[in-house]
């Protein structure tokens, strides 16, 4: 058998995600998509529901990224650091699109939510669900569902409420929306009513609090504040006094949507909807993408935005390469609400590669992890995902991973990634020594694992 040089030896430039390596360590199980009711609108029809919802948000975030400004502006506008467009700036945005000041208030809450515009460094610049909108509907559709999901951002609630029952009623409306959705998509306000007394006596009690104070009953005032909102947002059809509560097209599917996530997740072996983040990743790396992304979403569901990012980031910090990458894979889900939270971690070596590829794919398209990464950081990548596979995949896979190193040859490769100072290095090189057919590659990389276990130059 013959064996190439250590010199001789090219490496591919491959730009591979890394997630397709590691997605390559695991056996995948595929599933086919649920069909939405009968009689639900196609997706283009939706899409097209959720632009007219949007419609005023669509020309504000334009007009913020400075399409149509009036009177010299040349500079995007500056939002209170709450994000909030200043009285001068909404002015401006009034007389520029023929809007009131309340309609421009509420387009400026709706782009925010949607994703239709950004907020960076003090300034507002638009989304990319923005420069996708009049081209693709399933970008449009996760705009409007994350309106949706923020549908209590788009109203104050009622002067002096209690905090608390404020946040009850809240956990309390997917219920409310799941048996509108159940009888034919509408229903009898009082009906709705008495159930939203019963889901609010039952958090109380499940979490051991008194029951309300006597008095004013303060749930109906509550229930008019929920219905104004998921009426701004297009979820429901705006009602007089009498008329049954009735979901839109929009909101009857996005409940059907968010029903099935639950249901799948509920029949799941492991019951992944009340799983932590770890135990949730650790069970969706048997699946392909699409099921898995199912399951994150149920997931993401039954929890605040903040936490399921905050525990997902938990994950990714831990010692398990493979879940490091499926987290980021899960924040993919979560989209531009997660952004906050993934720029704050943008510092952290063990966590940079990711975010930055994440964020770049937030602005749209596919990112070159060459042109988005330094050397350092490709490298560091490289060995990480290295990790991954050595961990759960098969010892051809490993081999196969070799050839997406950014580097064109054994010995540079070798060389770097003894300088990424990377907590599983020597593991690596061994696991890819005891794995290579080629003597002559295999002896240098264990020489190589060697020098970093030792400490050698």
């Amino acid at each position: 058998m013959t064996s190439r040089s250590q010199r001789d030896t090219r490496l591919r430039l491959v730009t591979r995600q890394p997630i397709t390596a590691v997605r390559r360590a695991t056996e995948a199980r595929r599933s086919r998509p649920p069909r939405p009711p009968e009689g639900t609108p196609a997706p283009a029809e939706l899409a097209a529901l959720a632009r007219l919802v949007l419609a005023d948000a669509v020309r504000l975030a334009r007009w913020a990224d400075g399409e149509g400004r009036r009177g010299g502006r040349t500079s995007p506008p500056r939002p209170e650091p709450n994000g909030i467009l200043p009285a001068p700036e909404l002015r401006r945005a009034a007389e520029s699109l023929g809007l009131t000041d309340h309609r421009v208030r509420a387009a400026w809450n709706h782009a925010r939510l949607a994703g239709l515009v950004e907020l960076h460094d003090g300034t507002a610049r638009s989304g990319w669900r923005l420069r996708a909108w009049d081209r693709d509907d399933t970008a449009v559709l996760r705009g409007w569902v994350a309106l949706f999901d923020a549908w209590s951002l788009c109203r104050t609630a009622p002067a002096g409420s209690d905090p608390s029952l404020v946040a009850e009623v809240i956990e309390a409306v997917p219920q409310l929306l799941s048996l509108l959705h159940l009888s034919s998509g509408t229903a009898p306000a009082p009906a709705l009513l008495d159930l939203l007394r019963q889901r609010v006596a039952e958090l109380r009690t499940e979490r051991h609090e008194p029951p309300a104070d006597g008095g004013a009953d303060p749930l109906p005032a509550l229930l008019d504040w929920t219905w104004d909102a998921l009426v701004s947002v297009g979820a429901l059809r705006p009602r007089t006094d009498g008329e049954d509560v009735a979901l839109t097209a929009l909101g009857n599917w996005a409940v059907w949507v968010k029903l099935e996530q639950i249901c799948v997740a509920a029949q799941s072996p492991a019951g992944h909807i009340e799983q932590s983040a770890e135990d949730l990743l650790r069970a969706c790396a048997q699946y392909s993408p699409g099921p898995a992304r199912v399951e994150y979403r149920a997931w993401l569901a039954a929890r605040p935005v903040a936490q399921a990012v905050s525990e997902l980031l938990d994950a990714a910090r831990g010692d398990d390469a493979l879940l490091r990458g499926l987290a980021f894979e899960a924040l993919r889900t979560v989209g531009a609400p997660a952004e906050a939270a993934v720029r704050a971690v943008v510092d952290e070596p063990r966590l940079r590669p990711y975010a930055l590829l994440w964020l770049a794919e937030q602005q749209g398209g596919e990112p070159e992890q060459t042109a988005l990464l330094t050397r350092e950081e490709a490298t560091w990548l490289w060995v990480d995902t290295a990790a991954a596979v050595a961990d759960h995949g098969e010892a051809h896979l490993l081999v196969g991973h070799l050839e997406t190193a950014v580097q064109e040859s054994l010995p540079a490769l070798l060389d770097e990634v003894r300088a990424t100072g990377h907590p599983r290095t020597v593991q690596v090189l061994i696991a890819l020594a005891a794995a290579h057919p080629d003597p002559a590659l295999a002896k240098a990389v264990r020489r190589a694992a060697f020098e970093v276990h030792h400490g050698a130059e």
